[in-house]
């Protein structure tokens, strides 16, 4: 769950092409902008099915299932990362997948795109416009690759290398907490169940 297309299965591209199988192409345009309209309740304009992934599904997903969501959101302290795992096909290697299949070919996505904008903006077919917009994007970039550095070093790898098990039976309450700031926080977790 990325802003942008930056993976194949991404979210916001795997329910486009869930969307095109299950109603077909003939219709899909139709049917992408219905489900992008009745999403999007608070009226925002150029509304698309990937800002309801990266703005609204997960809270809504988490509200759904009481606080112990099936679902589970490992996300970089700014949001900038976001990787969705189901709950019941983790694995104790599932962790390092998420490292090394996800966030590190996502930073050197990152920065493969920075170089190209160090090109573009020192290269003399460039105009004035486009240096300007390039050299705002790497100041964003650098800023993204530093968050997810610090991530990967402070947070996944260290999680990574302990290969954590999870018994499903002790259910979201005590194995969420497991992977500490790995995940997006939710808040009311520990909270007494409802008597």
């Amino acid at each position: 769950m990325l802003e942008g297309d930056w993976f194949i299965d991404d979210i916001a591209e795997r329910f486009r092409k869930f969307l095109r199988v299950a109603f077909g192409e003939e219709h899909y345009e139709e049917n992408l902008q219905f489900v992008e309209q009745s999403l999007n309740i608070k009226g925002k304009r150029n509304y698309t099915i990937r800002d309801y992934f990266l703005g609204e599904f997960y809270t809504d997903h988490v509200k759904r299932y009481k606080k112990r969501p099936i679902y589970w959101l490992f996300s970089s302290p700014k949001g900038s990362f976001n990787a969705l795992i189901y709950m019941h096909r983790y694995r104790p290697d599932t962790v390092s997948i998420v490292l090394n299949d996800y966030l590190r070919e996502f930073r050197t996505k990152l920065t493969a795109h920075k170089n190209h904008l160090e090109a573009v903006s020192i290269s003399a077919s460039s105009s004035q416009t486009e240096k300007t917009k390039a050299l705002k994007e790497i100041e964003k970039l650098n800023k993204v690759i530093s968050e997810v550095e610090e991530y990967e070093r402070e947070v996944l790898y260290p999680l990574a290398t302990e290969q954590l098990t999870i018994d499903l039976d002790d259910g979201v309450k005590v194995n969420y907490p497991k992977f500490g700031t790995a995940l997006k926080k939710i808040v009311g977790l520990d909270a007494r169940e409802d008597e």
